[in-house]
């Protein structure tokens, strides 16, 4: 029974439910013509009670989608007939017992949305679900956009922004960000050590004994040549270099020991001035804004924008294809970071719940609204043949049963009275 379609279920049932009928029929014939012998006032009894119930359960399933025999008897064919009636019926039953605000919060505060979202985003097989899908949706769109047209939009979106941009001012309150906290002193102590490295390097102090006989030579060569009688040139050119690399290197160790080093403070002195004269100078804005547009109207520039769509394009593609894409990665790895941070914030949680209940108390007049209105629009609409035979298919063979139960319960109930009968003649 469970592989036949729906129409064969329901033609099945429907072919019992009349051959029953037609057996009772066939029954009551043949009882009668035994004239009432022996048991047989029984049978005619059951057979005719029977009958009748079969013939009414019939008539009342088909009254319920057609007129019977077609014949126009009012009262029939009650479904395509109230068509109307039973939708609207049918969408203030959903809208009353499903769609209420009270019902549709009370389940909303049994879901739990937060901890099921974060649960299911920790999850590494669906975070990485999710990011796999949503990578196939990029890329899937890419393969419909015109890249010229992106291109022109992304080089002239950038164009307006710079255009629009004051880029002296930003470049001085990029400097005030930096000097917050001292975070500029932070920055000389790295330029101090590295500075530092570089002059422990053998080839640094190489270069500058090189420099000091260079200059020697060309500035004191008498000098350096009695100097040439005592000792070689070169060891003397290195001597001194390791001279001056360590007066540097004790320099450079006192600055950066020392946080009220006078060198420290002068350099407090030249950034403070710098990013006000990057604020306030009139002069200095303009040649900023003047260095902005030599740069904008260069053609390499132009056309690195007008070509940054088509690489950052070619990129996602040639990632997404990849077994290992860096973007999946990258994605899955966000979404379960998220999950565990809503997990691991019951108050994040609980406001998250709060918002959606509430988000969903003030859609909730509206979807009841349009829920109803689409049921019935759509009921409504539906031509009258497709309507009865879906609904006939779906609860057709159901209805079959009340048929053949009103066979049997008609053939009971016609010997109980038949019985009952013979009872009070007897008496």
């Amino acid at each position: 029974m469970k592989n036949l379609s729906r129409k064969q279920q329901l033609d099945r049932m429907k072919l019992i439910a009349t051959g029953l009928m037609l057996l009772m029929a066939a029954v009551l014939v043949y009882s009668r013509l035994q004239a009432g012998r022996g048991i047989w006032h029984w049978v005619t009894a059951f057979s005719e009670a029977a009958l009748i119930g079969a013939l009414a359960d019939w008539f009342a399933v088909v009254a319920l989608f057609r007129h019977p025999l077609k014949l126009p008897i009012p009262r029939t064919a009650i479904i395509p007939e109230n068509k109307e009636r039973i939708a609207e019926s049918l969408a203030v039953f959903i809208r009353n017992n499903f769609l209420s605000s009270t019902i549709l919060m009370e389940r909303m505060r049994a879901f739990h949305p937060a901890q099921r979202i974060g649960a299911w985003l920790s999850s590494r097989d669906k975070a990485d679900m999710l990011s796999r899908q949503m990578i196939l949706v990029l890329v899937g769109a890419l393969a419909f956009i015109d890249d010229q047209r992106v291109g022109r939009i992304l080089r002239n979106t950038i164009y307006k922004r710079l255009q629009q941009a004051d880029l002296g001012s930003l470049i001085g309150q990029l400097l005030d960000v930096l000097t917050q906290n001292d975070q500029h002193q932070a920055l000389l102590n790295e330029g101090l050590r590295r500075l530092s490295t570089v002059l422990d390097e053998p080839s640094t102090q190489r270069h500058v004994a090189s420099i000091i006989i260079e200059v020697s030579r060309r500035e004191h060569p008498k000098l350096l040549a009695m100097l040439g009688i005592v000792m070689d040139t070169e060891e003397f050119g290195m001597r001194l270099s390791a001279t001056l690399v360590e007066s540097m290197q004790n320099w450079l160790h006192d600055i950066g020991k020392n946080p009220s080093h006078p060198r420290r403070k002068q350099f407090d002195a030249v950034v403070e001035n710098f990013i006000s004269s990057m604020k306030n100078d009139p002069g200095y804005h303009r040649r900023v804004e003047n260095w902005k547009q030599q740069l904008l109207t260069t053609p390499v520039v132009a056309d690195y924008f007008e070509t940054l769509w088509v690489q950052l394009r070619q990129w996602l593609q040639k990632d997404a294809g990849k077994s290992e894409s860096r973007m999946q990665v990258r994605l899955s790895h966000t979404f379960r970071h998220f999950g565990r941070w809503v997990l691991d914030n019951p108050d994040l949680c609980d406001s998250i719940n709060e918002h959606l209940i509430k988000i969903t108390s003030n859609l909730s007049e509206e979807l009841r609204t349009s829920v109803s209105q689409h049921i019935v629009s759509t009921i409504v609409q539906w031509d009258d043949k497709s309507l009865v035979r879906e609904l006939e298919l779906t609860v057709g063979r159901d209805l079959q049963f009340i048929r053949i139960n009103g066979t049997l319960v008609g053939g009971i109930i016609g010997v109980t009275l038949h019985a009952f009968v013979l009872l009070l003649s007897a008496g």
